[in-house]
């Protein structure tokens, strides 16, 4: 970022106080993110987060922080009704000097900017168990928060983002055509997704049949996507809303168990480590559902664990239609790094299929432990 660029977009926000640095900020591969440092006339010091939107992955940058602005506003009202700080569990915009959510610079470029929440932090893996907890409660309590917003009346930032069914159709289009001809190194883990089409095909089908509720989603559940308080190690916040749109809850669960519950890296090569942790998988469905304060059916709580095995099974799909059409969308960093990624994706699917019993057992027990 070039400091005429970042003089000009500072210079058309609604700031407090005298600018005084920025750093780079946070691990995100999308947008980029600067923490600024601001002082007043009396040396009291504020931070604010700047960030550049990414209009290769957002084409309609406008358009997502009009769903940001609706959900957040929202928040606010249901927190300040519980006795909640809006200040610190949900994120709070500066807007520009035109009043709107975001400033468009003389590139282009759209930018919008934050206030920044202090004595917070947020983790890329699970350090301590107790985190991953904090995480589930925290988006529950996401979707038990939002269980009433119109999911309907939101854009969708990427559009088809968990249509596995259509993700399943533009995987088969780029086996047939493989235009780089890495179809024959990759025949076994081509197999096994089409042995599983009725996986793909498994949640839009129900919601056809109208057994599954539209929800507000948030569709980015990892890790550090929560602020955990430093200092009473609860979560407070979820953040990174840039994917929250109409979906399932069913993908927020799975998504989180995907990535959090998995005893591997997401590129582990070594398969023998991967696997999907029965005690993380029950540790957070216990704070996922009780996060949801009694907001969800029962078909959506029983669909839990078949949320955690589509989400892992349309990751590595992506990662392999990617591998197939030339790592064009997934960064990579070595020789079939997507392909790595897409194998350990589909060895915690075979996981799962070898534990379904256990992992249907945990949500009833869960279940009947909240209702008791």
């Amino acid at each position: 970022m070039e400091k005429p660029v970042v003089e000009e977009v500072i210079k058309n926000f609604r700031y407090e106080g005298t600018f005084v640095k920025k750093t780079p900020y946070g691990g995100g591969h999308i947008n980029d993110t600067y923490l600024l440092d601001f002082e007043d006339g009396d040396g009291k010091r504020s931070q604010a987060i700047l960030q550049r939107m990414n209009k290769e992955v957002f084409p309609r940058p406008a358009e997502l922080m009009e769903n940001v602005m609706n959900v957040t506003a929202y928040l606010k009202e249901r927190i300040e009704e519980r006795g909640g700080d809006p200040g610190r569990e949900t994120l709070n915009f500066i807007p520009a000097l035109d009043g709107k959510a975001y400033y468009v610079d003389s590139s282009g470029e759209y930018w919008r900017t934050y206030t920044y929440i202090t004595d917070a932090v947020g983790y890329d893996r699970v350090e301590k168990p107790e985190h991953f907890y904090q995480s589930a409660v925290a988006f529950g309590n996401f979707q038990q928060l939002l269980s009433e917003y119109p999911a309907d009346t939101l854009y969708e930032t990427i559009e088809g983002f968990h249509d596995t069914k259509a993700r399943f159709a533009v995987f088969k289009k780029a086996v047939e055509e493989d235009r780089l001809g890495r179809a024959a190194s990759a025949r076994k883990e081509i197999a096994f997704v089409l042995e599983r089409e009725d996986v793909a095909d498994y949640f839009s089908n129900l919601l056809k049949k109208g057994e599954i509720p539209l929800r507000v989603t948030h569709n980015d559940t990892k890790l550090n996507n929560v602020l955990i308080d430093s200092k009473t190690g609860k979560a407070i916040c979820v953040i990174d809303l840039d994917t929250v749109m109409p979906g399932l809850v069913m993908y927020d669960f799975g998504d989180s168990i995907r990535f959090g519950a998995s005893t591997a890296a997401e590129d582990e090569q070594d398969l023998s480590k991967v696997s999907c942790s029965m005690e993380l998988f029950e540790l957070y469905a216990r704070g996922f559902i009780k996060g949801c304060g009694g907001k969800l059916t029962k078909r959506e709580l029983e669909l839990m664990p078949m949320g955690a095995k589509v989400m892992s099974f349309e990751c590595g799909m992506r990662f392999l239609t990617d591998y197939l059409q030339g790592d064009t969308y997934f960064k990579i960093h070595r020789e079939h790094h997507n392909l790595d990624r897409c194998r350990t994706q589909f060895k915690l699917v075979e996981d799962m299929e070898e534990k379904w019993y256990t992992m249907q057992e945990i949500i009833k027990n869960v279940i009947s432990q909240e209702a008791g």
